[in-house]
């Protein structure tokens, strides 16, 4: 197989000895621990990893461009979040978390002073309003705290008192952060503002929810897939 698409070296791939690596990766399909996903031979000739449980390829989109893949999370396709959350070393929840942060807060900001009709000097003014850009940025910050302490919350009291394994909250945490990526439509949505912007802003936070709810459904955060998996070893 070819390396049309890919775009640099890859981890996962398949070297001498894989079989006593731990299991790093997982199927996209199946959400399956994998050892690796491609092994690379010779003269750049790769062959992607079949998963034993679903008999298809581990991860198809180690060979798709990131804007093909940006499209399949864009359209809530799980397997494109079991991509990036498992396999793909993404380090720019933290910077996407502050950016979606900023966002919100000025949407806030924009609305408070849409709605406000200060007649104080101009000094006081921007005084007032560069204040208010901090309080909102602190509010929404707390908002999105308390959303996510609720999610943790919920998954940790609903799990099955039978789960050996815990939720990983550092796991649920990053994929919490990076499916909030909606959030960056609310300063064009501001910027170029017309007579359906409330509707648009409310498309965008129901947008936001759903990626919420598609990258943690599966990645073994919910007790029903943890059921299910406890299911599978046993029958395995």
């Amino acid at each position: 197989m070819g390396t049309g698409g890919r775009s640099g070296p890859r981890p996962g791939k398949g070297v001498a000895g894989a079989a006593s690596a731990p299991c790093q990766y997982r199927c996209i399909e199946c959400n399956r621990e994998a050892r690796e996903l491609y092994r690379d031979y010779s003269h750049g000739v790769l062959k992607i990893t079949i998963c034993k449980s679903c008999q298809k390829p581990v991860d198809k989109y180690i060979e798709c461009d990131p804007v093909i893949i940006l499209i399949n999370a864009i359209l809530c396709k799980a397997q494109a979040y079991r991509h990036i959350l498992f396999n793909t070393k993404i380090n720019i929840h933290g910077k996407l978390c502050m950016f979606c942060l900023l966002c919100e807060a000025y949407l806030r900001w924009w609305q408070l002073q849409d709605s406000n009709q200060n007649t104080a000097p101009d000094d006081l003014i921007r005084y007032a309003k560069e204040w208010d850009f901090y309080r909102m940025f602190a509010i929404a910050s707390l908002e999105q705290t308390a959303f996510f302490i609720g999610i943790f919350t919920f998954l940790w009291v609903e799990r099955p008192m039978t789960a050996k394994k815990k939720p990983n909250f550092f796991l649920l945490l990053k994929a919490l952060l990076l499916s909030s990526y909606g959030k960056l439509l609310l300063i064009p949505a501001v910027i170029w503002e017309h007579d359906y912007t409330p509707l648009c802003l409310k498309l965008i936070k129901v947008f936001v929810l759903t990626s919420n709810f598609q990258a943690i459904r599966d990645p073994g955060f919910s007790p029903q897939h943890q059921q299910n998996q406890q299911k599978q070893n046993t029958l395995r």
